[in-house]
C-alpha cells in the first residue's frame, strides 16, 4: 500500500531552521475538517507541524475535536523528536475511515499533548476559513512566484519542437525547479490530446493534462496548465507547461537545461 502523503520524505522540501528540524507554531486561521457531512474537527487555534523534508500538518486542540467520533485502534507507531503516536479510526455513521487519526498521549515534547492529526486523504473535506483547501495545508514558508519573462524558450519531443516561445511566465516554487509556462499559440496543439487526468495544487489549483503524439509515440500526460488557478495564481491561467523531466529537451536562451530530478522524474 502507497504511504500517505503526510509520510513521505520529500527532498524537494527544506530543511527546517528547528534544533531538531520540527516547527509547532500557529496558524491564525480557522480550520474545519469533515467526514460524511459532519464537521469533525473545527478550530481557530490550530497549529502547524513543519518537519524536516515533510509536508505541513495540522494539529487541532482536542477540545475542538469531536472525540465520541474517535474510536481507538491497536496501531501506533513511534516518530522520533515526537513520541508514540496512537492511532484512531473516524466513525460517522456507517462511514469509517480507519486509522485516520492520531495524537501523542506521552509525546517527547510537552507542546505536542491534546492534540489530534488527521490525515488529509482519508477525510472528506478541508476548510481554511470558508475557503475549501486541497491536498494539503499551505506551508507559511512555502513561495510560488510567477514572472513574465522574454527567454527564448524551446522544448522538443521525441524530436519535434513543440513548443517555442519568448514570452514564457516562469514560475519559481520553492524546492522545485523552474516551470515554463508557455501561451497556447506558442505551443503545437495539433499534437496535443486532452486526457482525464487531474490533480489539485494547494498553491495553484485544478490542472488539466493533455498527452504528445509525435511519429507514432505517445508521451503520455507530459503537459499540464490551469484553466481556472485559485485567486492567488492568476498569471498562470490557461497557459501551458511540459514535465522538463520527460520531454527530451528544453533549451532557454539556446542553451540545455538539465533534466531535474524530483518526485515526478
Amino acid at each position: 500500500m502507497a504511504k500517505a502523503l503526510e509520510d513521505l520524505v520529500i527532498p524537494q522540501i527544506p530543511d527546517r531552521p528547528a534544533g531538531n528540524g520540527i516547527l509547532f507554531e500557529p496558524t491564525h486561521r480557522r480550520v474545519r475538517v469533515l467526514l460524511g457531512g459532519i464537521t469533525v474537527a473545527d478550530s481557530r487555534a490550530v497549529m502547524l507541524m513543519l518537519e524536516n523534508k515533510r509536508l505541513a500538518i495540522y494539529y487541532f486542540p482536542v477540545k475542538d475535536v469531536r472525540v465520541e467520533l474517535l474510536v481507538p485502534t491497536t496501531y501506533s507507531s513511534n516518530h522520533p523528536g515526537k513520541g508514540q503516536a496512537s492511532f484512531f479510526s473516524v466513525k460517522v455513521g456507517d462511514r469509517v475511515a480507519e486509522k485516520a487519526a492520531w495524537r501523542y498521549l506521552e509525546p517527547e515534547r510537552a507542546d505536542l499533548k491534546d492534540y489530534v492529526a488527521f490525515y488529509w486523504d482519508k477525510m472528506d473535506t478541508w476548510f481554511e476559513e470558508d475557503d475549501e483547501v486541497f491536498v494539503h495545508p499551505r506551508d507559511p514558508y512555502h513561495r510560488v512566484d510567477v514572472l513574465n519573462s522574454s527567454r527564448h524558450v524551446k522544448i522538443v519531443v521525441g524530436g519535434e519542437v513543440v513548443a517555442e516561445t519568448t514570452r514564457p511566465r516562469l514560475l519559481f516554487e520553492t524546492g522545485l525547479p523552474t516551470r515554463y509556462y508557455i501561451p497556447k499559440l506558442d505551443v503545437r496543439l495539433d499534437l496535443l490530446t486532452a486526457t482525464n487526468t487531474t490533480t489539485r495544487c494547494p498553491y495553484k489549483g485544478k490542472a488539466s493534462y493533455w498527452s504528445v503524439k509525435v511519429n507514432g509515440k505517445e508521451f503520455t500526460d507530459i503537459v499540464w496548465g490551469y484553466p481556472a488557478p485559485i485567486p492567488e495564481c492568476p498569471k498562470i491561467e490557461n497557459l501551458l507547461s511540459f514535465y522538463d523531466e520527460k520531454v527530451d529537451a528544453v533549451y532557454v536562451d539556446g542553451e540545455l537545461q538539465p533534466k531535474p530530478v524530483t518526485p515526478w522524474s
